[in-house]
């Protein structure tokens, strides 16, 4: 079926394309307003206290030990396992976990499904196809029950159906979609030799066979959701790396001739793009910053407030 696979290629060619434009995108954006909220995880001895290398007199003067291993094992706890949801919101961690959780299973099979195919084409004696089996039966029945109960959560809770807006029930609905589709593939080839033979075909570059049609209309959604994803708010998993790693663990000191103090001096030669009682937009940042005249007009402007 070259539909099918047209399509798959279609996907994975949109989503690598648009997930690296958006990171080149983040990686290049000026100095974000850092947060220095504690603890950091990269903290190498005081991170379970929240402490912080400011403690030790003259810290300037001597080195910072930073521990990877501590990011890490706070990203995973999040990305895994939703570690916020569960110490803020535990009732909404019950739905959200099974949907994410779902997800990594998914992908997973994937992960499992490719790796038995290059197995075979590369002639190694090894089929993953029963552990796939496992994988996705679990996955998909986690998917199905996490994406029926935030739908059902968006459209009970007043709260969440307030501020959701047809989008966000149309992604759900496209996700649940897909986990269905995927549920009558898999009984339509439960060993998963159709799905094997299709990820040979997308490695070799060569025509697929006839696929059932459960299976290629599972494959042809999931090709398209995953095009769909990086075009969303879906994609929040790339502007989470760089929330975490240079907004809230971001404590690099802003020392003399530091790469960092260079950055900052630059920025601050910027010219203002926008306008306010408080702002002039023919200032660089460090004028703004320094001038007085604004400063005086906010002052005459809460003045005249308080009058009337």
């Amino acid at each position: 079926m070259i539909w099918v696979q047209a399509i798959a290629y279609f996907g994975i060619a949109v989503f690598f394309l648009v997930v690296s434009v958006k990171f080149l995108k983040y990686l290049s954006m000026p100095l974000h307003l850092r947060w220095e909220l504690y603890p950091v995880p990269h903290e190498k001895y005081r991170a379970k206290y929240g402490g912080s290398y400011y403690e030790e007199t003259e810290w300037w003067k001597k080195p910072r030990e930073t521990s990877f291993a501590g990011e890490l094992k706070e990203m995973l706890l999040e990305m895994l396992f939703i570690k916020r949801a569960f110490e803020y919101n535990r009732r909404l961690w019950f739905l959200t976990f099974p949907f994410h959780a779902g997800i990594y299973l998914m992908l997973l099979w994937f992960a499992l499904i490719f790796a038995s195919a290059a197995f075979e084409v590369l002639c190694v004696g090894l089929d993953l196809t029963n552990a796939a089996s496992i994988v996705f039966g679990i996955g998909v029945t986690l998917l199905i029950f996490g994406t029926t109960a935030l739908l059902l959560n968006r459209a009970i809770d007043r709260k969440l159906r307030t501020y959701s807006s047809p989008v966000d029930y149309f992604n759900l609905l496209f996700i649940l979609a897909v986990a269905v589709t995927g549920l009558l593939a898999m009984r339509a080839d439960m060993e998963f030799q159709h799905a094997k033979a299709f990820a040979v075909s997308l490695i070799t570059f060569t025509p697929t066979g006839e696929l059932p049609a459960a299976v290629a209309l599972h494959t042809a959604l999931l090709s398209l959701l995953v095009a769909y994803i990086p075009n969303t708010k879906m994609s929040h998993f790339i502007a989470k790396y760089f929330t975490y790693h240079q907004v809230l663990w971001e404590d690099t000191p802003n020392l003399v001739n530091s790469p960092l103090r260079e950055r900052i001096a630059l920025h601050l030669g910027y010219k203002v793009k926008w306008s306010a009682p408080h702002i002039r937009a023919d200032l660089t940042w460090a004028e703004e910053a320094t001038a007085i005249e604004p400063v005086l007009e906010v002052r005459a402007l809460a003045e005249r407030r308080k009058r009337r």
